[in-house]
This record gives C-alpha cells, sequence and structure tokens, in this order.
C-alpha cells in the first residue's frame, strides 16, 4: 500500500494550485498543482519528513500531522480517512472492527430487506450484492444473475448494456470507484479485492482512468437515474445505512418523491398491476 498512499497524496497535491493556497507562484513547474515542499509548509512539517510520508515511510506519523497534511490538501472526510487508513495499513486512526467479516446475510437482516416497501438491498465488501427484496429485483434484475457476477462493480463496468441503463454512467462509475477506493483502504489485505480490481482493470479502460485519479467517497446519499427496459426512466434518491453488528454490510434503500411517475411505477408494481410491466 506504499505506493497507493504515494500515489493517492500526489494525486490530491496536484489538483491545488498554489495561488489557490495563497502561495506565490515560481519557478517552471513540471507537475500540476503543488509541490512537496509547498505541501510540506502548509502542513508545518519538514520536507523531508513529507517527501518519506508520500513514500510510505511515515507509519509514525501522529495523528497532528496527518490532520495537517489532510488540511493542506483540503481532504473531504472520507480522504482522510482513507489517508488514515494508507498511512497506518495494520491498525489506523479508526480501530477496526472485530470479528470476521460474513459474506452472508443473517436472517434478521434478511427479514428487514422484506418488510421494506421500497427497492432495497445489501452491499458487502468489494460491492458484492447479498441480498435484496423483490422490488429491488424487479429493478436490478439480482436474481438472474450467476451469483459470482452479483457485483455492482463488475456489473457497471464489464457489462456493455450499464450505459444504456444508466443515463448518467459516469457519474455512477466515480462513485463506484470511489467507494470501491475506499473499501480498498480499509481492506489492504483483501486479496478478493485485489483480484477484483485487476480484473476491472485489465478488462475496462474508463475503470482505469478513473482508478488512477484515486477518487475516494462513501456511499451514503445521493440521487440516481436508470433508464429501465421495460419500466422506462425511474428517477430515485438513495439512503445507505450500515446494518447494525457488520459495518462492512450496507442496506441500500432507492425512495421516490411522492407523486412523482417513479412513485406511481412502484405503487403499481407493489400492488402487483401489470400495467406497470408495459
Amino acid at each position: 500500500m506504499h505506493t497507493d498512499l504515494g500515489e493517492f497524496l500526489q494525486s490530491r497535491r496536484a489538483r491545488i494550485q498554489p495561488s489557490d493556497a495563497g502561495l506565490r507562484e515560481y519557478g517552471r513547474r513540471r507537475v500540476p498543482g503543488l509541490r512537496r515542499e509547498e505541501v510540506a509548509q502548509l502542513a508545518g512539517v519538514s520536507v523531508d519528513y513529507y517527501i518519506r510520508l508520500e513514500q510510505g515511510r511515515g507509519r509514525n506519523a501522529s495523528d497532528a500531522v496527518l490532520d495537517a497534511v489532510a488540511r493542506a490538501l483540503r481532504l473531504t472526510d472520507p480522504e482522510r480517512a482513507h489517508l488514515y487508513a494508507l498511512a497506518r495499513p495494520s491498525g489506523g486512526h479508526l480501530p477496526s472492527t472485530p470479528g470476521v467479516y460474513q459474506d452472508s446475510l443473517r436472517p434478521g437482516a434478511r427479514l428487514l430487506l422484506d418488510a421494506i416497501t421500497a427497492p432495497a438491498f445489501v452491499l458487502g465488501r468489494r460491492m458484492d450484492v447479498l441480498g435484496w427484496n423483490a422490488l429491488a429485483d424487479t429493478i436490478s434484475g439480482f436474481s438472474a444473475l450467476p451469483e459470482a457476477e452479483r457485483n455492482q462493480a463488475r456489473s457497471l463496468f464489464l457489462d456493455p448494456a450499464a450505459a444504456d441503463f444508466y443515463p448518467e454512467w459516469e457519474i455512477v462509475a466515480a462513485e463506484t470507484a470511489a467507494f470501491l477506493r475506499r473499501d480498498a483502504g480499509l481492506h489492504p489485505d483483501d486479496p478478493e479485492l485485489a483480484v477484483l480490481v485487476d480484473e476491472l482493470s485489465r478488462r475496462s479502460e474508463a475503470f482505469r482512468r478513473i482508478w488512477a485519479a484515486h477518487p475516494v467517497k462513501e456511499k451514503t446519499y445521493g440521487a440516481k437515474l436508470i433508464q429501465h427496459p421495460v419500466l422506462g426512466p425511474l428517477d430515485f434518491g438513495y439512503e445507505t445505512l450500515a446494518l447494525p453488528g457488520d459495518p462492512d454490510q450496507l442496506l441500500v434503500v432507492y425512495t421516490a418523491v411522492p407523486g412523482s411517475p417513479t412513485a406511481a411505477v412502484l405503487a403499481d408494481l407493489t400492488a402487483g398491476n401489470p400495467v406497470a410491466l408495459r
């Protein structure tokens, strides 16, 4: 992960111009953004110390130093957490969750999914789809996929139909890669995640391009447009919650504005009205 830490820090200083940070520009610049010495100046650390941090040799970096670097690079909260995870891969600022990750749903979570009257599904580590309710299956067709292919990142980047299914595919792709990058920072020794990233990198030019920018983002809430081949255009919001007892499992619930065409489609589906399936 040393390379990941260096690449992450380089990508973040490349997006900040000296003038934006209140620094005077001097000399000819070979690369965009801030130089290492400028980040060190803004963070209040020595240039040598910052260089060692970028090279992955700052395992003993204090919270104060990492926070100062995060402020200098204007990191978001998810990016700051990612910095800690990369700088301290064996146990960073955020303590790792005790216990063993479960790649299947417990019975109570399964009952919860079925009780939700909106499209809902559960994502596990690496964006594997672990379970869903009937409405989510109607929208996304999870049950029609072989078990090994029930992964949102794999479907999005490798299924040719994904670009038609998501009219704002570039936005969804950026969010997906950013969440996967966050997962990689939290679980640097996950061999299955490494295999997935390698497969996506080999088979998808778009994934390689987005992944190289080191995006980092939590999957909390947002909007998602879907062009369903049968139901037509659907305009959803979504909310994401960590399941109690296992923060690696995320409950994703699609929402629709009351009175909207999407809400009407969901009402028809819930009522078993075949008109919605035109």
